[in-house]
């Protein structure tokens, strides 16, 4: 039965909504509260598909790290001192999520969510171009400390069916030579894929209006009519939308969105930064991580995107220089024929990355409202998860059943 669909969001994780519940047979209507040419976070990112990052961000040694990081404004990682309850209350149960066992149990859910995602988007890059490229990932490391900590990595992806193939500096000069290395060796994930994030939001959208899918720009959720367990509509910025089921894809500002239901979405905004080179020194065939640096390396057509940084400062896209610099530094130290002067005249891109506590996504209903459902909170997964995370919430509004057990992705985990 076609339903009436309203989506809170316009990002990739609200587009594939949109595209997967309209290829159903529901009308569907997406509303931001940005412009329509706001080039959030779905857009400036590193543009990875990567089952080999089924660890959650909430892991063993990640406190340990931000707290050697943040007192660094050109780290990787940067928690800006202040004083706010919502910030100690996340880091308190980011803290107890960093166990082994909360990776045991999260990481094969993220790995079937990942290689549906990749099928899923092979599927899409058939019918839309959006410079889909299967030729793998690599973990570039130049210390041999953290090669022995990828290594270990390598066979964690070995024991969930993943492959993972360690290599030394020659085998990995002879996988991508397009590039000159500095490096000790690295993990090659050949499973992982790339893509342009701008050319994807544009066919996504594009396809999603050929649905019938129409869109709000410029408005915001001020409010909610509720009738019992059920959401009548929303209060907007621009009269009330009515609809059968509502879906909140809103990114870092989801929980706003929702305070007024009752609703508990821990997050953090986690800004992230990009600097894209249209004609760099060098161009690799591959992508790649600088493992030590936390900075993610993306060759999108002609063009080389260097991406990277955790800043938790608030909800404000405002660029931080320093934040910039850290990733400026690190590339000749990788990639030893790139200058810091490459990027004097190119433009930063910044965008907030939703982040859980416990670093896995809010996918599924709720006990607030009925006829609400939460696809929020993916961190820096959101461009990997999106298709899968759209047919799910297309299978939802169906009243389907997913095929992934969503438990431990339940909005509600910290009511």
């Amino acid at each position: 039965m076609a339903r009436n669909i309203v989506i809170l969001g316009s990002g990739i994780i609200g587009l594939s909504s949109a595209y997967y519940a309209a290829q159903r047979g529901h009308r569907v209507t997406v509303i931001d509260r940005s412009a329509e040419d706001h080039e959030g976070c779905s857009f400036g990112n590193a543009g990875m598909v990567v089952s080999s990052h089924f660890v959650p961000l909430a892991a063993p040694g990640m406190v340990a790290l931000g707290l050697k990081w943040m007192w660094n404004p050109e780290s990787p990682f940067y928690i800006q001192p202040r004083f706010d309850a919502e910030l100690f209350a996340w880091a308190w149960r980011f803290w107890r999520a960093c166990t082994p066992a909360h990776v045991a149990r999260c990481a094969p859910v993220l790995r079937d969510l990942s290689l549906a995602s990749r099928t899923a988007y092979e599927t899409l890059a058939a019918e839309m171009d959006f410079g889909l490229v299967q030729r793998g990932l690599i973990m570039l490391c130049k210390e041999p400390r953290t090669l022995d900590e990828e290594a270990h990595t390598a066979d964690q992806a070995h024991a969930l069916g993943l492959t993972a193939q360690v290599l030394d500096a020659r085998q990995i000069a002879a996988l991508d030579p397009t590039v000159t290395m500095q490096v000790c060796g690295g993990v090659y994930f050949p499973a992982d894929c790339h893509l342009s994030p701008n050319r994807l939001m544009a066919a996504l959208r594009r396809a999603c209006q050929d649905l019938g899918v129409q869109f709000l720009w410029n408005t915001g959720v001020t409010g909610w009519r509720k009738e019992g367990t059920v959401l009548q509509a929303a209060v907007t910025t621009q009269g009330e939308m009515h609809a059968d089921e509502f879906v909140l894809a809103g990114g870092a500002w989801s929980p706003l969105t929702v305070a007024g239901l009752g609703l508990r979405l821990p997050m953090q905004a986690g800004k992230g930064y990009s600097l894209t080179l249209p004609a760099p020194r060098q161009l690799p065939t591959l992508c790649s991580i600088f493992t030590e640096a936390r900075v993610a390396v993306t060759p999108m057509g002609t063009s080389l995107r260097f991406g990277g940084t955790m800043e938790i400062a608030g909800l404000h896209e405002q660029i931080n220089p320093r934040r910039v610099q850290g990733i400026i530094k690190a590339v000749p130290c990788y990639f030893p024929e790139f200058e810091p002067a490459d990027f004097a005249r190119i433009q930063p891109w910044a965008g907030l990355r939703p982040c859980s506590p416990d670093g896995m996504p809010y996918v599924g209903r709720t006990a607030a409202a009925k006829n609400l459902i939460v696809a929020s909170g993916h961190s820096m997964m959101g461009l990997s998860l999106g298709p899968v995370t759209g047919q799910i919430v297309a299978d939802l509004v169906s009243d389907e059943r997913p095929a992934f057990d969503l438990q431990l992705l339940s909005p509600d985990r910290f009511r």
